[in-house]
């Protein structure tokens, strides 16, 4: 471990030198390969800094208590000692963290699915409340949300609703939220007090450039139509809704969110690489049978993942044992400790892993 730190530590002074070389400023590409370097050392280069600062404390502290006899002194170079020795301790654990593999798709930006389960109406409005718990989320970190798809309900559910969250790292943070949420609670309609419970599915897609994913046009058709809705001044009286078919898979995909013909289409095209990578990687995901056992829950989109359980106002997580009594917070965007939850889970599992290994 230590000698890839040291390589690091090396590579990291050598991107230095090369950013305050005048010429690099002048290559773009390069400039922003090399800052983006530095962005992902940084970090480790830190923690390795301060670990080897508390090593050399520790042999100082050593070599003074072997020639100090004031003993208010000696006591004082004892808990330095400690100290250091505890923060040792600390930093191993945290670069073991830090030199984890890291998941080609963390900095990307992500395309979310929601789609109302089983609980007809009910799992509607559930599925539109999960939408705007992930806005409320992604606005709180700054990250920018653009809905790309939606087929509401008219009475304020979503059978379904496919939105883009653009912000650095969304994909690290937002790809924990795959799976079936369920919510109890007695429904508005329910005249006898009885909990109902109610389901829906969230996928968590990293954005696909056009470089990770190729579409050949004879696989696609693609119909445009005048955007639906519910009357009134939203209707678009032109032919802007695009529906785009791709016949290998079935996958059909629907944009009507802009006013612009060529503006849905994008979107839309969008929505359907991003699904396509997400059977690409859901396959290799599935190859890999050891490395699923090393993560958190199994990574199967059936597999039930969260709770939220309104008479008791607790939001429970199954894969990690997590209960929560805020409910109300979580359904505003407080997802955070939830979610911090499970990347500690993950990592804690990923290290037992390799220290198996």
């Amino acid at each position: 471990m230590f000698d890839k730190l040291e390589d690091m530590l090396v590579r990291y002074e050598e991107i230095m030198n090369e950013l305050n070389e005048p010429d690099v400023t002048n290559n773009q590409a390069r400039f922003r390969k090399l800052m983006k370097d530095q962005s992902d050392l940084t970090p480790l280069v830190e923690a390795y800094t301060e670990y080897k600062k508390c090593k050399e404390t520790v042999t100082d502290s050593l070599e003074m208590l072997e020639m100090e006899s004031d003993e208010e002194m000696r006591e004082l170079l004892k808990e330095e000692l400690n100290d250091a020795k505890k923060r040792i301790e600390e930093l191993e654990n945290h670069l073991k963290i830090l030199l984890l593999p890291k998941d080609p798709n963390d900095d990307k930006n992500v395309i979310v699915e929601i789609r109302a389960g089983a609980g007809g109406d009910e799992a509607a409005l559930f599925a539109a409340e999960l939408y705007r718990m992930y806005v409320h989320y992604a606005e709180g970190r700054r990250w920018k949300v653009e809905t790309m798809e939606v087929d509401d309900t008219g009475i304020g559910g979503m059978k379904s609703v496919n939105f883009m969250v653009t912000g650095n790292g969304a994909y690290s943070v937002l790809k924990y939220e795959s799976g079936v949420h369920r919510v109890q609670r007695v429904p508005e309609t329910e005249s006898g007090g009885r909990i109902h419970t109610s389901t829906a599915s969230v996928a968590v897609m990293p954005e696909a450039e056009e470089v990770d994913v190729q579409i050949d046009e004879k696989d696609i058709r693609i119909d445009v139509m005048r955007a639906s809705g519910n009357g009134g001044q939203c209707v678009n009286t032109t032919d802007s809704a695009v529906r785009l078919t791709h016949y290998p898979t079935g996958i059909v995909v629907y944009s009507q969110t802009e006013k612009s013909q060529l503006q849905n289409k994008a979107k839309a095209f969008a929505l359907l690489r991003a699904k396509l990578y997400d059977i690409e990687q859901q396959k290799a995901h599935d190859a890999e049978a050891e490395l699923r056992k090393s993560q958190i829950g199994t990574g199967d989109r059936s597999e039930k993942i969260r709770t939220y359980n309104f008479p008791q106002g607790r939001v429970t997580d199954h894969r990690i044992n997590l209960t929560i009594y805020k409910l109300d917070k979580v359904m505003n965007g407080d997802i955070q400790e939830i979610i911090d939850a499970c990347i500690a889970a993950d990592q804690a599992a990923k290290l037992a892993k390799m220290n198996e290994n």
